[in-house]
């Protein structure tokens, strides 16, 4: 057992006993010491602590005195009433406190009394449940912004996460703090009839029972019961004392100490003025010297504090002079300069509203809901969005940048909504013509006075922030595997190894490298395939990595295992799903065109054949799209990876599935055939 767990033990334990076992006067002296010691500590604690979280445990600790102070308070009475005498300690506070005068120091118990109950106690009562209840209702706050600083890369991973923890502790801290106010009060309550009880008890006995005269045991037992009452409110007041500054603590920069120093002597002219005002009173009937000294001493100080400000201010200018000089002559560090984003969106100075949370914009907490988003849809995290603005941009301009390129862009109106015909709309509405940034359809921009009216004809009316937030969403999804790392991919990996260990073993690094698995993970993500479910991925390379490592063959096995969830994205329960299909001919031409390198396979096919074979794609996905119906071609599992390769350049979006990847209960219809 570990010391100081021996000594916490011992402080619960003796409470415990001595609430049923007489104590020695000698050892309640001692106790009493002990007591007033630690109240002293945990206040200049209390008081010197840069935050309130730093006394996180102050609440079991307030529990944990109040149970000693109380069993301190058990044992004095008992030896009060049974003895006549409760130690060294009771006798000289009674005496001392109220000058060996019974009215005095019952005067002076009833001020400590009345101060602890109306002043202290209720104050950090009252601070305790103002500041529990803000400090939950401004989490949900603190949580976005965080995740806001997060996505802007103004802090990393690991700090955010310091952050939310720090976030919990405060809540749970103010929240205990709002009930441990309660003991103190509790504490004093109880002091308070104890106190009570002394007195009556010790009267009845006196003049009972020992047969003394009324005023010798009012005497007798009257200082007894203040001496006993004042060590233990005593140290229940600096308790009480402690918990006020806790619970009022606001600043985190340095010690209480430290804060009202600066903070009430740090302005030279309300010191001149008080020194002048102690001054003046020095000349009224008040006492001449004491005024004066203090003048004095206020105009000492100020003019001493003003020096000070001027000596700063010298340091400061030549401090900045050097560090501008340093800078001239040190060569420029561009180090950090070649460092490349993942994503970036810029944007001109016309759409900074929208990304400025003081100015109402909401753009951040959309970023923040994209990386949720995909995370959810495809099972991967998207990296830390970078937003900046960039002036050389045109004002309503932004551009979407992967791995510092720019690969899309747009312009929006930021007063105005975009609205667009979804085909059925009841009358036309005049606007500003233009395109929609994310699928290139036909739309207009619209007044907000107009807003109402396109609803109500049919219009799909969209407002700026969500058109830039459905186009990032787009990028970020057509380039997801390109954004992919093998860190990342590591990350997965550990993610899931804990619950899956045997699995994770097997696979990595003995069958599979991390490399290895990042590329078949990337195929499923370039086709749109979520890559959440990493168990059944996993479990699928660990069975056929032992006859293939060619990661375009392990990565049909992964389809074909995944074909439940690649059903329930393209194929519609309960519905009949119109296909093309893949003529067996060209089938066959792709396999016999196969060719295998050290390199990987290709497909060598003649120009000619491979250009009808795309002019058939391209007249067949035009049926598709006049009939309103997605574009899906269906073949044969050992074609299907060749064909795709063969297409992909020309059609990126093109689905492309294979029959092994069709579940059971999809219903589909043929409606068109990919031939020559």
């Amino acid at each position: 057992m570990k010391r100081a767990d021996f000594l916490l033990g011992i402080y619960i334990l003796i409470p415990v006993i001595f609430l049923i076992i007489p104590i020695p006067t000698g050892l309640l002296d001692v106790l009493m010491m002990l007591n007033l010691a630690l109240a002293l500590t945990i206040l200049f604690t209390a008081l010197f602590s840069t935050e309130a979280l730093h006394m996180s445990a102050f609440p079991t600790l307030l529990l944990m005195t109040t149970l000693f102070r109380i069993s301190l308070n058990v044992g004095s009475t008992r030896n009060i009433l049974l003895k006549g005498y409760a130690g060294q300690v009771v006798t000289t506070f009674g005496n001392f406190v109220g000058g060996g005068n019974l009215v005095v120091g019952a005067i002076v118990f009833l001020i400590l009394i009345i101060v602890q109950f109306i002043v202290i106690n209720k104050g950090s009562e009252r601070v305790s449940e103002v500041t529990a209840r803000f400090t939950l209702d401004a989490m949900p706050g603190k949580q976005m912004a965080i995740d806001a600083d997060l996505n802007t890369g103004a802090i990393t991973d690991e700090e955010a996460k310091e952050r939310r923890q720090k976030i919990q502790d405060e809540s749970t801290f103010f929240g205990a703090m709002d009930g441990a106010t309660k003991y103190v009060k509790g504490d004093a309550t109880a002091g308070l009839v104890i106190t009570v009880i002394n007195f009556v008890g010790g009267l009845i006995l006196g003049i009972v029972l020992q047969q003394m005269e009324p005023m010798e045991a009012l005497q007798k037992y009257s200082i007894l019961t203040i001496g006993d009452g004042l060590v233990s409110q005593i140290p229940s007041l600096v308790i009480s004392l402690a918990t006020g500054v806790l619970v009022t603590k606001v600043s985190k920069e340095s010690d209480l100490g430290n804060v009202l120093i600066k903070q009430l002597f740090s302005i030279p002219k309300v010191l001149y003025i008080v020194g002048g005002t102690m001054a003046m009173l020095g000349l009224t009937p008040l006492p001449t010297l004491i005024c004066f000294i203090y003048a004095a001493l206020f105009i000492a100080a100020g003019r001493a504090i003003e020096m000070n400000i001027e000596v700063q201010d010298i340091e400061s200018e030549v401090d900045e002079e050097e560090e501008s000089a340093e800078e001239i002559r040190r060569p420029e560090n561009v180090v950090s300069l070649l460092q490349v984003d993942p994503i970036e969106l810029e944007f001109g100075y016309g759409i900074i509203p929208l990304a400025d949370v003081n100015q109402g914009g909401d753009l951040l907490d959309r970023v923040v809901m994209i990386r949720r988003q995909i995370a959810l849809e495809l099972g991967c995290v998207v990296p830390m969005i970078r937003l900046r603005d960039n002036i050389q941009l045109n004002p309503n301009q932004y551009v979407i940048k992967i791995k510092g390129v720019p690969v899309s862009d747009g312009e929006i109106l930021f007063d105005h909504y975009m609205a667009m015909n979804p085909g059925f709309v009841e009358e036309e509405i005049t606007g500003i013509p233009t395109f929609e940034p994310s699928f290139h359809l036909p739309a207009i921009w619209i007044t907000e006075s107009q807003r109402e009216r396109a609803e109500s004809l049919g219009y799909t009316v969209v407002d700026p922030p969500s058109i830039i937030a459905t186009h990032l969403t787009e990028v970020i999804r057509g380039h997801l595997d390109e954004l992919l790392t093998r860190q990342d991919v590591q990350n997965l990996i550990n993610n899931i190894q804990e619950a899956n260990t045997t699995l994770v073993n097997e696979l990595v690094p003995k069958m599979l490298s991390v490399g290895e698995i990042q590329k078949v993970l990337q195929n499923l993500l370039q086709e749109g395939i979520s890559i959440r479910d990493l168990v059944t991925i996993f479990e699928t390379l660990a069975d056929n990595a032992s006859s293939t490592r060619d990661t375009d063959v392990l990565t049909e096995y992964v389809r074909q295992s995944l074909k439940r969830a690649i059903s329930n994205k393209y194929f519609p329960a309960n519905e009949m799903t119109s296909v093309v299909t893949l003529d067996p001919r060209i089938e066959q031409d792709i396999m016999g065109s196969i060719k295998q390198t050290e390199q990987g396979t290709y497909i060598n096919l003649d120009p000619e054949k491979t250009q009808d074979i795309l002019q058939s794609v391209k007249e067949e996905m035009d049926k598709m799209e006049e009939l309103g119906k997605n574009p899906i071609i269906v073949t044969s599992p050992i074609v299907r990876l060749y064909f795709r390769k063969l297409i992909e350049e020309q059609f990126r979006d093109l689905i492309v599935i294979s029959y092994n990847e069709i579940d059971t209960d999809v219903e589909l219809q043929s409606i068109g055939m990919v031939t020559v």
